[in-house]
């Protein structure tokens, strides 16, 4: 049987890419930002995509590589903050992968993506606001996942290690608890 990927989702700011890139090390697999993948695929920023094509066409290109990267199994993933918000992309990650929802509180989330201009769902001037009214809103759906690792106050080797584990424990058919 083939190995399932270790998908790590959430909010931005949550560490999905830093923490990724280390749980992906440590376990000798391909790590996958599929933010980054995105870009090169694009030749262009996310920033650049939203303002030159829209959130919809950036959504459907997202989809595409959520369904190219299901296919694919023993890679560590790091998902963008909104790409498994849709049924069908959870639904298609989930068929070979373990998702783990990374979380942190919003004072957390502020200061981590204080002076980050990159994120073009906070391109505007009132940030702090949108990034709340963001939060409030995917907020259920991120709890619709089965696990889910709190980054706050954590280093990102500590993550890697509480995600490392409980990904072993899932596979070893245990029953982790819901919330770390």
């Amino acid at each position: 049987m083939s190995t399932p990927n270790l998908v790590l989702t959430g909010f931005m700011g949550t560490g999905k890419s830093e923490v990724g890139r280390l749980v992906a090390r440590k376990l000798g697999r391909p790590f996958v930002d599929m933010d980054a993948l995105i870009e090169a695929r694009e030749g262009r920023t996310i920033a650049d995509i939203f303002a030159q094509e829209g959130e919809a066409y950036f959504r459907r290109v997202e989809a595409q590589i959520v369904r190219e990267l299901a296919r694919r199994t023993g890679l560590v993933i790091a998902t963008g903050g909104g790409a498994l918000l849709s049924p069908e992309n959870r639904e298609a990650m989930t068929a070979t992968g373990i998702v783990i929802c990374l979380w942190a509180d919003e004072d957390t989330l502020l200061r981590r993506l204080r002076g980050d201009e990159t994120r073009p769902l906070l391109a505007r001037p009132d940030r702090e606001e949108a990034l709340r009214v963001l939060l409030r809103r995917r907020t259920p759906l991120y709890q619709q996942l089965p696990y889910h690792i709190d980054t706050t106050g954590k280093s990102v080797a500590r993550v890697a290690d509480e995600v490392i584990a409980l990904y072993t424990r899932v596979l070893s058919g245990e029953s982790p608890r819901r919330r770390g």
